[in-house]
């Protein structure tokens, strides 16, 4: 599974202030708001997007997620791996393609299921 990504969204208008602000590119403006360079030119000018209305986006991979009448959340990866919750209980269990149980866990915090939700995407 794909890593999560950041990324910074802003205005056409905010574009514009940093472009003056900075005297730089498009493509530096572009490189610093999806955070593909980490340069001190790139950290001002994420600082400067926030303070102008920007909004800072966490871009995960999309996967089929089903809640069904019993209680259960599914979860559907690419690579054919499938993760499971009872919502009842907090039981989390991740299959593999095959349908062999990886990992289960007991009373799954929030945290914890990005956890299981990662190992699952990366079977």
């Amino acid at each position: 599974m794909e890593a999560t990504r950041k990324q910074i969204e802003i205005t056409k208008e905010a574009r514009k202030e940093i472009k003056a602000a900075f005297k730089c590119s498009d493509m530096a403006i572009w490189r610093a708001l999806s955070f593909a360079l980490d340069t001190p030119l790139s950290l001002r000018i994420r600082k400067f997007a926030m303070q102008k209305g920007g909004v800072l986006l966490l871009l995960t991979p999309a996967m089929e997620t089903i809640h069904d009448k019993d209680g259960y959340m599914r979860q559907y990866f690419e690579n054919g791996a499938m993760l499971e919750a009872d919502k009842h209980t907090g039981t989390v269990q991740v299959f593999d393609k095959d349908g062999m149980v990886r990992r289960e866990v007991k009373h799954c915090t929030i945290e914890q299921l990005y956890v299981e939700q990662t190992f699952a995407g990366g079977l």
